[in-house]
């Protein structure tokens, strides 16, 4: 005999429920669709669009996407992009994860060290870069005045083609550190001891725990961290436009695909051009996120 299905009729209560859900989020929904969706919607086309320094449109197809192929500093850029991003996201997450392992014991001034290493974090990055730009600096820097201590020469670090990106990739790491350490932090002390202390039982070291049991458990934290940090990669300028002078003989080798956007935007003018290009950095953004997302489902464990 076939069911006869009752329609549940909500009640006045469940309806106010209701509403009052959708006032609290109708301003992040508002914010997200002005702030968010339509500039997004705009840029694309934008893209399709030579767009003057009066933001006069004028459409020109795929004639914008065409030059991409045709600029060598694009693909310059998108190097530099790859190679800054394949170094310093893995860079601070390894040194995070060893860093949290050993914080994660009880010694003595632990508070202490976590808030040293949490510091660089809400530090903000303007300042950082050009604290750090004094640093490397290659006449009167304090780098190369403790190098010259030992009787090491210095050198232009941020001037020299070969080494500029490289400083900036260390400064990176460090800042990355602080807020990779404490959720790698949380993400450890999430883990049950039972399981050490079954193992601790069964006789197995420190390694084996870590390698064992600490990485399995912690691979969602450490997974989260690396899709952030590529998306956080590819979009990295602040560091970079503070460091490196655009007169520097290393700018072009130090150049990021976003920080040519910006020039191509609003240095030169050229808003439709560089809303391709912009449009390369996403399209970039979410191939390796789609990747990552499929890759993940091999080693990130979630039970």
């Amino acid at each position: 005999m076939e069911k006869i299905k009752i329609k549940k009729i909500p009640t006045e209560r469940e309806k106010s429920d209701w509403i009052a859900a959708y006032v609290f989020i109708s301003p992040l929904v508002i914010g997200i669709g002005i702030f968010y969706i339509l500039p997004f919607i705009k840029n694309i086309w934008f893209s399709f669009n030579n767009v003057n320094k009066f933001n006069v449109t004028t459409f020109n197809g795929i004639e914008n996407y065409k030059r991409l192929f045709d600029e060598p500093m694009l693909w310059k850029s998108i190097l530099n992009t790859f190679k800054y991003v394949f170094i310093v996201v893995p860079s601070g997450i390894l040194i995070s994860l060893l860093t949290a392992s050993l914080l994660n014991v009880n010694i003595r001034g632990k508070s202490f060290y976590r808030t040293i290493y949490y510091l660089p974090s809400v530090t903000m990055p303007v300042a950082i870069a050009l604290v750090w730009r004094w640093i490397f600096n290659g006449d009167y820097g304090i780098l190369n005045n403790i190098l010259k201590v030992f009787g090491i020469q210095g050198r232009s670090w941020l001037s020299d083609p070969k080494l500029a990106l490289y400083m900036v990739m260390i400064v990176s790491i460090w800042t990355a550190i602080g807020y990779n350490f404490i959720v790698l932090l949380a993400g450890m002390q999430g883990i049950s001891k039972s399981y050490y202390e079954a193992a601790s039982i069964d006789g197995a070291g420190y390694f084996v725990k870590f390698k064992k049991i600490t990485l399995p458990l912690l691979s969602p934290t450490i997974f989260f961290l690396t899709i952030t940090g590529f998306i956080g990669g590819f979009q990295v300028f602040d560091i970079i436009y503070m460091m490196i002078s655009p007169n520097s003989p290393a700018f072009e080798h130090s150049q990021t695909i976003n920080m040519l956007f910006y020039r191509t935007a609003f240095i030169y003018g050229y808003k439709g051009y560089a809303a391709a290009i912009s449009m390369i950095i996403f399209i970039i953004i979410l191939i390796f996120t789609i990747i990552q997302m499929v890759v993940q489902k091999k080693w990130v464990n979630y039970d």
